[in-house]
Order: C-alpha cells, then structure tokens, then sequence
C-alpha cells in the first residue's frame, strides 16, 4: 500500500510540473533554441508585418528567425510590400524560401534599419547575418513600379538616354527617377555583416549596396539578372543592375564564390570626392542612402578580398576620384566569358578588371589608387585590363586574354604618371 501511495504522489508531482512546465513555455518569452525557432508564421498579418513581427520578438529572445519554404497563408512564396528592416544582432535563416518584392513596393527588399528616408543621424549597427539554407530566391516584382539609379527617368517601355522601365512613369504624384530604395538589399553603417548561399534575380538596380559596412562576408552568391526583361510579354530594359557594390567606406571584406548575369559590374568598388555635388543622409533623390560626401580616409575603401568569381560582363571595377581613396584590394580568380544563351549589353564585356573612373568628379590624385593585387585573370572582352588613373604599388599576375585589344593590359592614361606597376605572365592568346 506504501509503495502504491508513493507511486500515487509521484504522478501527481510530475503532473503538476509538467502542467507548470507547459504554462510557463506559452506565457513565458522564449529564451533560447531549445523550445521552437521563430518563424512569420507564429503571427498574423501581411507577409511583411509577419516577417517583421518574428524579427522584433528575436531581438528579445533568441535572435535568430527562420523564414521556411511554406507560408501559413498558402503559398510557397513571400511577397512584401516594404524592405524588411533589420536590427542588430539578428540572424535571419532563409530555410528553401522564395520572397519577392510585390508590384506595389517600391523600396529595398532588405535594409538595415539605421538607414532610411528622412534619417539625417544614423547610427551604427552591428551582427547582421542573412544565411541562405538549400534553394534561396529573392526576386523583384514582376511588374516593378520603378528601376533604376538615381538619374534614370522611367519609362514604360525602351528608350534612349538615361531612362529605365517603372509602372510609375507618367504617374501624376508619383517620383518619376529611380533612387537608392531600387537596391535589393541596402546595407550601411554596419559592423560585422555576412550574407551567404542565395540566389538573386531581377533586382531592380544593383542587387547588393553596401555603405560604410566593414567585417563583412559575402560569398555563394548567384545572379540571373539581365538588362532585358519581359514583363507581360513585353521586353522592357532595367538599367545598372550591377551585381555587388561597395560605396564609401566599405572596409575588411571577403567576397568568395560569386557568379551568374548582371546587367552591369559584377562588383563594383567605388570611393568618390564629388564635392559640392553630394547628396545628404536619407535623401530620397540620392543613389545611396547616407551621404555621398567624402570625409576623409574614414571613407575610403581598403582592405577588400575577392576570389573565385565569375560573369558574363564587367568583371571587378576599381573607381575612386580627387581625394578619395581604394587601396589594399587583393583579387584571384575573375572569369569573364561570353555566354550564348545571354548576350552581353554594348556588344560584350568592355573588362575584366577596371581601375579608375572618369566621369565621377576630378581624375583621382596620383597614389589615391594603390596597392591593387589582381592575379588569375581570363577574360574575352574589349579588354583584360584598362588602367584609367595614376596608380602606384599594384602587381598584376598571371592573366589569359582571348578578346579584341592589342594586348592584355590597356593603359587609358600614360604609363609614366603610374609608379612601381609590376606585370607578370599577362597573356593575349586567340579564342582558336
């Protein structure tokens, strides 16, 4: 009878706290992974207040959200209507998933939330991390309502001069040039970024714009994103759809593994003094969205790593003027080849590697640019290498040229404002 009564007030006991246990999981917030992750679909609401909703309860628990292949609403897809907007320290697991930006966005898919329109103070931010699991597709919207760089006028369908496709062209009350809210994913003034294993098609400008970030990762990326595109059956043209760019201030970054169609630089490093023509934080008329200013070496852009690339059309652009400076960029391993099943814009790739930048204020001061190490090269373009601006320190090695100019290497300024410029095994070979 002894033993009976033990068991009796055993199972008692386990009841009570197991019904303990269970009220204090559902009432209690969650304090790490061990419960359940945080995913939308534990909230109610559009796609884009859910996403927002699990990422506010991460920040104060287990900083982590997993956004799954399957929507609770249905679908096998997310469509937002404005730019998930990310804190700091949050990581965001994209497990399998598709997300678009719907026809009535008119903004970033991804932006760090310090940035924005109107934000004349930002802050910094820091541990920001997108983590692609399996199959991950960030799309633009099938009918986007603008695209395009900051002097782009829309239009609705080709044209020339300096327009590109939006449904808002000729919209009374509506902004008719497209700005930086056409970048898929807008980063800026963040410390400690990494972005890996997704897949990116049809930005509606450049897919990735970085701004004053350092300690950053980015690697197995894909790009499907051509200058052509059909829209209800229709081709219509969306200009400077660069693939990654790494404005002001951009320092200590590993870029790894990157590939697939863009309709303009694969990557792009740029460092521009363009006063007085500077836009101010937050401007909504600018193609960044903290100040074009130059204020000094905080701004310029160093310490930059680069491997294993490889593109259909510009390679890795170096662009820095007046003051402003790049240097301590190591490069290995760009591939620049034509693809027959997607012809390049302008009739082919114009370069592999790209130092300079005329057109972007003064010509950069002699020594600006220096300390560029590019080696294991190929590309079948107008030119390997172009040399635009009065560099110094820079070694170039081993590179296979298969295109049109005369030689690996093209000097669009003269040789003697460079200094101590070292090529070796940079070869012009025929196609055959």
């Amino acid at each position: 009878m002894r033993n009976v009564d033990l068991l009796f007030c055993f199972l008692c006991l386990n009841f009570l706290l197991s019904g303990y246990c269970i009220e204090n999981i559902h009432s209690q917030p969650i304090q790490n992974d061990f419960f359940v992750d945080i995913t939308p679909n534990q909230f109610k609401g559009s796609d884009i207040e859910r996403i927002q909703q699990a990422i506010r309860l991460a920040q104060k628990t287990s900083r982590k959200v997993v956004i799954p292949q399957s929507n609770a609403n249905g679908t096998l897809a997310w469509k937002i209507d404005r730019a998930i907007l990310l804190p700091s320290d949050i990581t965001i697991i994209l497990d399998n998933c598709t997300i678009q930006l719907s026809d009535e966005c008119r903004d970033n898919m991804f932006r760090s939330e310090n940035v924005g329109t109107g934000i004349e103070h930002p802050v910094w931010l820091n541990n920001i991390h997108l983590i692609g699991v399996g199959k991950v597709l960030l799309k633009g919207a099938d009918n986007p309502r603008a695209t395009g760089d900051a002097y782009r006028t829309l239009v609705m369908g080709t044209g020339k001069g300096r327009i590109s496709y939006g449904s808002d062209a000729g919209k009374k009350g509506e902004k008719q040039r497209g700005d930086w809210r056409n970048n898929l994913i807008q980063i800026a003034l963040v410390d400690e970024f990494s972005i890996k294993n997704v897949t990116i098609q049809n930005s509606h400008a450049w897919a990735m714009s970085f701004e004053r970030t350092k300690n950053a990762e980015i690697s197995a990326i894909r790009f499907n994103n051509p200058e052509i595109i059909e829209i209800n059956g229709k081709k219509v043209s969306v200009y400077n759809k660069d693939g990654i760019d790494l404005r002001h201030g951009c320092k200590y970054f590993k870029i790894d593994d990157i590939s697939g169609l863009t309709g303009d630089d694969f990557i792009a490093l740029s460092s521009l003094d363009i006063e007085p023509y500077y836009h101010s934080n937050g401007d909504i008329n600018s193609y960044q969205v903290t100040s074009t200013r130059w204020n000094g070496p905080e701004d310029d852009t160093e310490q930059i790593f680069i491997t294993n690339c490889r593109t259909n059309y510009p390679g890795v652009a170096i662009r820095a003027s007046d003051n402003a400076s790049i240097h301590h960029v190591y490069i290995d391993g760009i591939v620049v080849t034509n693809r027959p099943d997607s012809q390049a814009p302008y009739m082919g790739s114009p370069y592999t590697l790209y130092i300079g930048g005329r057109g972007y204020g003064k010509l950069s001061i002699a020594g600006k640019i220096n300390n560029i190490y590019a080696s294991n090269l190929t590309g079948d373009g107008k030119s390997l290498i172009t040399i635009e601006a009065p560099i110094t320190d820079c070694l170039f090695m081993n590179g296979i040229y298969t295109g049109t100019a005369p030689s690996a290497i093209t000097y669009k300024i003269d040789k003697s404002e460079t200094k101590n410029i070292i090529e070796v095994n940079l070869i012009k070979t025929s196609k055959d």
